[in-house]
């Protein structure tokens, strides 16, 4: 989570941040408030419903990866889940703003993310 906060622009620092209900959350974050590495001002809220929309998105994902019997390398690896995550984000529109919604913006993009 520090190293989350320390790239973040002055403009993307969050006001707001929904957690699950591991303790440690709680513990990192009062520390980082402590180190000034986080605003004072941040609200935490451990609420393990908030953060069901992330979980279940990465369901999807294992179900596609064990469907490939694992992978040799990172390399590979890497490769093969930005592949999936690419195709994916077009797939629910969640890189139109990249595109403006033009079909030649998305081909633009997607030879962008694979080097082509």
């Amino acid at each position: 989570m520090g190293k989350l906060l320390n790239k973040t622009k002055r403009w993307q620092t969050p006001w707001l941040i929904n957690t699950d209900k591991a303790p440690t959350y709680g513990r990192v974050l009062a520390l980082l408030k402590h180190e000034e590495k986080c605003p004072p001002d941040v609200e935490h809220r451990q609420i393990k419903c908030r953060n069901n929309v992330i979980e279940c998105d990465h369901g999807k994902l294992k179900r596609i990866i064990n469907a490939t019997l694992g992978f040799k390398s990172i390399k590979t690896a890497y490769a093969t889940i930005k592949g999936i995550e690419v195709m994916r984000a077009l797939r629910k529109g969640q890189a139109e703003s990249f595109y403006f919604g033009h079909p030649l913006g998305e081909i633009r993009l997607v030879s962008r993310v694979f080097d082509m």
